[in-house]
């Protein structure tokens, strides 16, 4: 049995159809950069539960399914309300592309990885989403990505929820740690929140991959910390 998906074949539709976007990745060479990192991140961790909280092209939501997939176990839960700068204007979303309006084109975008049996898409915001956390009966999380409003707000909002529905030893990514400019325009606040973060070292150990557009990995020491962190 084929326990390893990231063939040669696998990798040139991972980089042509799911697009990553700011993940230090090198097309040329088939480097898919830091979707290694979440590749290897569920290997080797194994969770029965990943949320991933926003994607252009499921870039993240590709290279981590894979891996619930060569594990044999494992669920992920997309939430993205596909919206696009183009139909729904900057106050909704600076980055979004739109690619999820369609029940039937997401099945099949995720077909051609071999991953849709894997994960369930939430068409929702992250504040629609969380509140009904318990009536869709999902399960613990056990490792979270969190890609969606890079607005400081939105961030946190989306941080502490995933904490309140996380336990000890939950591992959270958040993307775009490096965008210097967006967050010196206060377009972003992933950075100002990773700052928060960091100052509570008894609750959170964090590692940072400050390249092209950065991604940070959080150790969740006591999620009962959300509380706090209100």
């Amino acid at each position: 049995m084929n326990n390893f998906s990231l063939s040669t074949n696998t990798l040139k539709d991972i980089l042509c159809y799911a697009k990553p976007l700011g993940h230090h990745e090198k097309v040329k060479n088939l480097n898919l950069g830091f979707g290694f990192i979440y590749y290897g991140i569920v290997r080797a961790l194994r969770p029965g539960h990943i949320l991933v909280i926003g994607s252009g092209y499921g870039f993240s939501v590709v290279c981590l399914a894979l891996a619930l997939k060569d594990n044999h176990q494992g669920e992920l839960t997309f939430v993205d309300p596909s919206y696009s700068l183009l139909n729904d204007g900057p106050l909704k979303t600076i980055g979004g592309r739109g690619n999820w309006d369609d029940y039937l084109a997401v099945k099949a975008h995720f077909a051609r990885f071999g991953v849709d049996h894997l994960i369930t898409h939430y068409k929702q915001r992250s504040d629609e989403f969380f509140p009904c956390f318990a009536q869709y009966q999902l399960p613990p999380i056990d490792i979270a990505f969190i890609d969606g409003s890079h607005a400081y707000k939105d961030v946190k909002y989306d941080f502490l929820r995933v904490l309140e529905h996380s336990h000890k030893n939950t591992y959270i990514f958040l993307h775009d740690t490096n965008i210097y400019i967006r967050e010196l325009l206060n377009h972003a606040g992933v950075k100002r929140w990773l700052k928060v973060i960091k100052r509570h070292k008894e609750y959170f150990e964090v590692v940072n991959f400050p390249f092209s557009s950065g991604v940070s990995l959080v150790h969740v020491l006591e999620p009962g910390i959300w509380r706090e962190l209100q």
